[in-house]
């Protein structure tokens, strides 16, 4: 039974360190931090659904801050439908959302069929949504990560590969 007990705290560390744990650069602009609650804000999505965050609680979320004429959005969007969407959209445990920073509805809608992308599409007029998460004049794209409990386990800034594939394994180790 000692060794046993011995295993499973071993194993239950080793689980716990194959999470990265990240410093986020001060250049990102980000206003909130790893370990934090997220902000308790609703989105509108394209398709005229209202969404809390809060209502969330018990799935792991990722909000994708973009915009149209954001390049690296458009760069990364295709690599989230396909390595993130298209794996965990039927996992009722998993929410995506792409936050539109300010931009007309016809436009947003738009933009989808032009990437394209399937996930769903929030509406943030006047970056209500995103200025609670960035600094005034921080730019998109980003991503955040919210655990099951409603934390915000992970950021990124612009499209790096290497970040994007610690995102897609914090994604994975959140919804064991």
């Amino acid at each position: 039974m000692k060794y046993l007990t011995s295993f499973l705290f071993l194993l239950a560390i080793t689980v716990q360190a194959q999470t990265p744990v990240k410093e986020i650069p001060a250049d990102y602009g980000y206003i909130v931090k790893i370990g934090q609650q997220v902000p308790d804000f609703s989105m509108t999505t394209t398709d005229g659904k209202t969404v809390r965050i809060s209502d969330l609680k018990g799935k792991v979320v990722m909000l994708q801050f973009t915009a149209s004429w954001c390049s690296v959005c458009r760069k990364e969007m295709p690599h989230i439908e396909a390595d993130i969407w298209n794996k965990y959209k039927n996992n009722s445990g998993f929410a995506l959302y792409g936050i539109d920073l300010d931009e007309p509805l016809e436009k947003v809608k738009k933009f989808a069929k032009e990437i394209p992308v399937t996930y769903p599409l929030a509406l943030d007029p006047k970056g209500g949504i995103f200025y609670q998460f960035a600094e005034k004049g921080a730019g998109v794209t980003r991503n955040v990560i919210i655990d099951k409990t409603g934390k915000i386990a992970y950021m990124t800034r612009l499209y790096k590969e290497e970040e994007f594939q610690e995102m897609k394994k914090v994604i994975a180790e959140l919804l064991k």
